[in-house]
């Protein structure tokens, strides 16, 4: 794999190198094994693949958030090097590279600007579609892989690809989790140890919830899940919702769930001092 810095060395590198579909990956780096289940899907059907390593300060509304987001370039760089060709590029960029000029666009994404993280993180899903939109037009993929963890992420992406005209296909891969269940992050390297150690309680209950569907309705289902983990010492439940799969439109009642749509489980938590999100599918009934 080739490691690049600049716009301009990537670009040529692209043109050069002519191979076609071109794949690509966008990351925040701290990578794990989600990420690299990422690469091989985009590997698997591309012969040239971009990964990309930039942290994105313009999807932070915390500052903190952003001074502390891990940061492992020379780790990550050794575990692309065990799964990327001598043709693939792993993109690492400043912020100068990505923004040379002050990104004062402002997107507009309808319902997904107001549900769920969007509520709880106001002007990250805009600083989202800044980055992503800029990576696009630098790569120019074919390809783009992403993951279903960051569900309502995959939604915002597919309706900036709408918007823009964009002629991306986009692939959402399904969530890697570790042994006891809980969602690859990496935020989970920042977890305090008692906390890890409770962190799997997010899945089961999550899941568990999936499967009340068939005896119980939604304002039930709702009040487990945040009970179950509430009481949980160190974990606080965010929000806990149940959304179709495009709009993410909360629904209050079985009865408004539409057949031919598929419904997720959406939750964020705070564990200790992280925040941490998941999200299940739930069956119509």
């Amino acid at each position: 794999m080739k490691v690049i810095s600049t716009v301009k060395e990537l670009q040529k590198e692209i043109i050069k190198v002519q191979l076609s579909p071109v794949g690509f990956v966008p990351t925040m780096g701290a990578l794990h094994n989600g990420h690299l289940s990422l690469v091989n899907s985009a590997s698997a059907v591309c012969p040239l693949v971009v990964v990309s390593i930039y942290v994105n300060p313009t999807q932070f509304n915390d500052r903190n958030d952003l001074r502390n987001y891990p940061r492992t370039l020379d780790a990550d760089l050794k575990l692309l090097e065990k799964i990327m060709r001598n043709s693939d590029i792993v993109f690492t960029p400043d912020d100068k590279e990505i923004y040379p000029e002050k990104d004062t666009r402002i997107f507009n994404f309808g319902n997904l600007d107001h549900v769920m993280e969007a509520k709880h993180r106001p002007g990250h899903f805009n600083g989202v579609g800044q980055v992503v939109s800029r990576l696009f037009d630098i790569v120019k993929p074919d390809i783009a892989v992403f993951g279903q963890k960051d569900f309502q992420q995959l939604a915002v992406i597919k309706e900036l690809v709408r918007q823009s005209d964009y002629k991306i296909k986009i692939i959402g891969n399904p969530i890697i989790r570790e042994d006891d269940g809980l969602a690859m992050s990496s935020r989970n390297r920042l977890l305090e140890p008692g906390i890890r150690e409770n962190a799997s309680a997010i899945y089961r209950t999550i899941s568990s919830a999936s499967a009340m569907i068939a005896g119980y309705d939604i304002p039930e289902i709702k009040s487990y899940v945040m009970e179950s983990i509430n009481r949980i010492p160190g974990f606080d439940v965010e929000y806990y919702d149940i959304v179709d799969d495009t709009e993410l439109v909360p629904v209050s009642l079985k009865s408004e769930m539409q057949k031919g749509k598929r419904y997720f489980g959406c939750i964020a938590v705070k564990a200790g001092n992280i925040r941490l999100i998941d999200n299940v599918e739930i069956g119509l009934v």
